[in-house]
């Protein structure tokens, strides 16, 4: 049974910048939070590298955004493409310059947008951070909530008010409430390589994001300070360790970039990407948000971005609860949650994310023709160029959360 909450506070599992940015967020409202990851520190993994505008403005309030700016990379144009003839159609981030005080993306490491937050966090009395604490369970009541928990010291439970359940794809919160993941996972898998080479230096008329089709597939280079990340598509008959040999990712890395000599690696991993979202996001006390509610490709950088966004409403509407008399009114304003960002996820993230990732998948090259032929029409165009990226910056998805009741 759950003791009647009186430790007036809100729960948090997950450590990643979605779990993070929502206790930024609630203790710059007053509002107390407990926070557990089971790792022992915050977050080293570089992951997701992309910011868009919007995520930049969110996070502008908290100085988290400053920080980022000092050291990461401004992206005002990004581009597609073909690295056989060079062909390639650029997106200049200028033409929604009057919409966003940051007209371009930055590329920052997930790892250091994490370190920024959890450093400042740790100044707040009003934030528990607790690692190396394992989410084990939940019970929840018209009371509130509470979470067994594993620690170095043993078992423990801690009590709150409302619980947001960050904890990622393979959310334990999601798996108890017993929630369909609904969606795919596709056939091709990637390899994510790290290195300090400049390839900015040795091709022309690279952006710092590029989108990259090559005779017979495809990849991606994302700049980030001191390093790029290249992401490699290998044959689906071959095992993820032959994909991850020396041999095979110095030749892939050799097709894009011929130097004559071995690329130096920092660091070499393969992902499976999958296109999931759970059916709603609030379950009582307990709301889903990021990973933990929706993943998708990362081609078009919008997993971390939608999860920070995620972040930012439920964050807005707890607030709410946490003002108001009304002692039931999270069951409307967490159902409003749930009906603005399930959408979106699904159509301007999911959606766009798989639309992104079939465009430069696609190895029939008349296809490939047209698919730049159009693009290279859309870019050319301001109206067009315009709305095409008010929907790539995610600044569409939030225009429609916004009208829904």
């Amino acid at each position: 049974m759950l003791k009647q909450a009186n430790e007036k506070r809100i729960l948090i599992v997950g450590g990643g910048p979605v779990g993070l940015f929502a206790a930024t967020r609630l203790v710059d409202f007053g509002i107390p939070v407990i926070l557990i990851d089971k790792a022992s520190q915050v977050s080293t993994d570089i992951r997701a590298s992309t910011i868009h505008p919007p995520s930049l403005e969110m996070m502008a309030p908290y100085g988290i955004t400053d920080e980022i700016l000092e050291t990461g990379i401004k992206v005002p144009q990004w581009q597609i493409r073909n690295h056989a003839t060079g062909e390639r159609v650029v997106f200049d981030l200028k033409h929604i310059a009057d919409k966003t005080k940051y007209p371009y993306r930055v590329q920052f490491e997930q790892s250091k947008i994490c370190a920024i937050m959890d450093r400042r966090l740790q100044d707040n009395q009003l934030a528990d951070i607790r690692y190396g604490t394992e989410f084990v369970s939940f019970d929840q009541n018209s009371a509130g909530v509470s979470i067994n928990v594993n620690t170095a010291a043993g078992p423990d439970k801690i009590h709150g008010q409302f619980l947001i359940a960050a904890d990622g794809g393979a959310s334990p919160i999601r798996e108890q409430l017993g929630l369909t993941f609904e969606g795919s996972t596709y056939s091709e898998r990637t390899v994510l390589v790290t290195t300090p080479f400049p390839f900015h230096e040795h091709i022309d008329g690279l952006s710092s994001v590029s989108y990259c089709w090559e005779k017979k597939g495809n990849f991606s280079l994302l700049q980030l300070p001191d390093q790029w990340r290249a992401s490699l598509c290998f044959p689906e008959n071959m095992s993820p360790d032959a994909a991850l040999a020396d041999e095979h990712i110095q030749k892939q890395l050799h097709v894009i970039c011929p130097i004559g000599e071995p690329f130096e690696i920092y660091d070499k991993r393969v992902y499976r990407v999958h296109q999931r979202i759970v059916s709603k996001y609030d379950h009582g006390r307990i709301a889903l948000a990021g990973d933990a509610a929706h993943i998708n490709s990362p081609s078009g950088g919008m997993g971390m971005n939608g999860g920070l966004h995620d972040a930012h409403d439920l964050a807005e509407k707890l607030n709410q609860i946490w003002l108001s008399e009304d002692e039931y009114i999270y069951f409307d304003l967490l159902g409003l949650y749930s009906r603005q960002r399930k959408p979106i996820a699904e159509e301007q993230i999911i959606k766009q994310a798989d639309e992104n990732c079939k465009r430069m998948t696609e190895k029939n090259h008349e296809k490939r023709r047209k698919s730049l032929d159009e693009l290279l029409d859309i870019s050319s165009d301001p109206v067009k160029c315009r709305a095409f990226l008010l929907k790539s910056s995610m600044f569409e998805g939030l225009r429609q959360a916004s009208l829904i009741e």
